[in-house]
């Protein structure tokens, strides 16, 4: 294993985390995490010289800390650093986050969390946490010695990334990237913003949820096959973030121990410009193929937003085409029809075309909207 030192926090972690929100479970119950499995890949992966372990509160509907607390039983706890997760929309109040952090510290059975993350950050938690004065809060985790270093993840756009990081005192930041998603959210230019400003970089969603390596498309892996060293699709999407000197490390929801095994296997090689010119073309290439099957030219810039109607329009046209991008009709489907507010659907469009008359990139966006609907509904 290869280790990186983790921004200014004086750490060294491991390139690849563990991320504990995708166990194997039972009758397709999130709860019910096959607990043997989880900590025998957990431990595995340790033994192989993984050292940064990630869970939050809602995972596997809360599950997953009581479950890595029984993983790092037996000296393992003292073998890594614990990153979890404070739960941003559960904050009322100021007290909120101690109780909460409280309740995460029982659930996994320590006195210290090595590396806390402010959850999830958008603008609406982000100005309510202030309202609740979370700066007051993460000073005092730290001076107490509940909590060792301090950092969030992020889920919104680059301005308010760029905001965050220069509002407080943070040692680590935790943002989406891959190699498709360069300027989406925090993308490219907030890793190295943060990077610069001394932060360590965690990478989630290094995958793309597995949209990288589920359903290969033919002519993207005749693209893999072109090249000199053969690597699997989910090695390329993993070197490609490694690649940057910016990246601390990769977080990896790994839940067959053939998916430890490969990735662990792939981090030992891996370290900053290690690719050659001639892959980094390769990984271009087949980003400009997955980009072709693009429905909608739609950049979420949300000049249409809001719908007087309630429709989310960027959101359904974000659906639409991973759908066709990734080859994942089924996967974006369920997406639709279980995550997506019905009231936000493509289908409540009423076809007043206000949003029209905002869209840079002219859009028809009632007669696409009605291909969604079609597409998802139908």
């Amino acid at each position: 294993m290869l280790y990186r030192e983790f921004g200014r926090t004086g750490e060294k972690v491991s390139i690849l985390g563990f991320g504990c929100m995708r166990f194997q479970v039972m009758d397709n119950d999130p709860k019910k995490i096959i607990e043997e499995k989880a900590i025998e890949q957990v431990r595995h992966a340790i033994d192989r010289g993984v050292n940064y372990i990630d869970t939050a509160y809602p995972y596997h509907g809360g599950m997953s800390e009581p479950v890595v607390a029984k993983a790092l039983k037996d000296g393992y706890r003292e073998k890594v650093f614990l990153a979890t997760k404070l739960p941003s929309w559960l904050v009322k109040t100021r007290e909120d986050m101690d109780k909460l952090l409280n309740e995460q510290l029982e659930k996994l059975q320590t006195d210290h969390i090595d590396f806390y993350l402010i959850h999830a950050l958008n603008k609406g938690f982000w100005e309510n946490l202030k309202k609740c004065d979370v700066f007051d809060f993460m000073d005092k985790v730290r001076k107490d010695g509940r909590v060792r270093h301090i950092g969030f993840s992020f889920h919104d756009e680059l301005p308010l990334f760029k905001e965050i990081v220069d509002a407080y005192d943070w040692e680590f930041c935790q943002i989406q990237y891959n190699f498709m998603d360069e300027n989406y959210q925090a993308g490219l230019e907030g890793l190295t913003y943060a990077s610069d400003k001394g932060l360590g970089v965690v990478i989630m969603e290094p995958l793309r949820g597995g949209s990288l390596v589920r359903k290969i498309p033919e002519d993207i892996q005749a693209i893999w096959d072109k090249a000199e060293i053969r690597r699997s699709p989910a090695e390329w999407a993993l070197k490609f973030i490694w690649d940057h000197r910016e990246v601390s490390l990769i977080l990896s929801g790994m839940n067959e121990m053939a998916q430890v095994d490969e990735n662990i296997d792939s981090a030992e090689d891996s370290t900053p410009g290690m690719l050659t010119d001639k892959e980094r073309v390769l990984i271009s290439e087949a980003r400009d193929v997955y980009l072709s099957r693009i429905k909608v030219n739609c950049t979420a810039c949300k000049y249409c937003m809001p719908c007087p109607f309630g429709v989310d329009i960027p959101m359904n046209f974000s659906l639409y085409n991973d759908a066709s991008i990734y080859l994942d009709y089924e996967g974006q489907k369920t997406t639709y029809q279980n995550f997506f507010s019905k009231e936000q659907w493509a289908s409540k469009c009423q076809e007043c075309g206000a949003c029209e008359t905002h869209c840079p990139q002219h859009i028809k966006i009632r007669d696409r909207l009605k291909e969604v609907a079609a597409f998802f509904e139908g």
